[in-house]
């Protein structure tokens, strides 16, 4: 992947939004870590979905958030 797909990958993380469940319509970068957590335990959901929640544990454990919030449109 080159930088412009990864730019649009990461744009596209900051505007997704939880689909159902306790957060459903809150975007990713606002659930809870400790949820995000839990799903890990649990098992992620197959396919680009999951992988866009592994992604966004990965920003929150590392303290990344900051990065996405910009991306976000309004």
């Amino acid at each position: 992947m080159n930088n412009e797909e990864n730019r649009a990958e990461l744009i596209k993380l900051a505007n997704t939004r939880m689909p159902y469940g306790k957060f459903q319509g809150h975007l990713l970068v606002e659930l809870p870590e400790p949820y995000l957590v839990w799903y890990r335990g649990k098992g992620f959901p197959k396919g680009k979905f999951g992988e866009q929640l592994q992604l966004m544990l990965e920003i929150k454990v590392n303290g990344l958030e900051n990065l996405i919030y910009p991306l976000i449109k309004k």
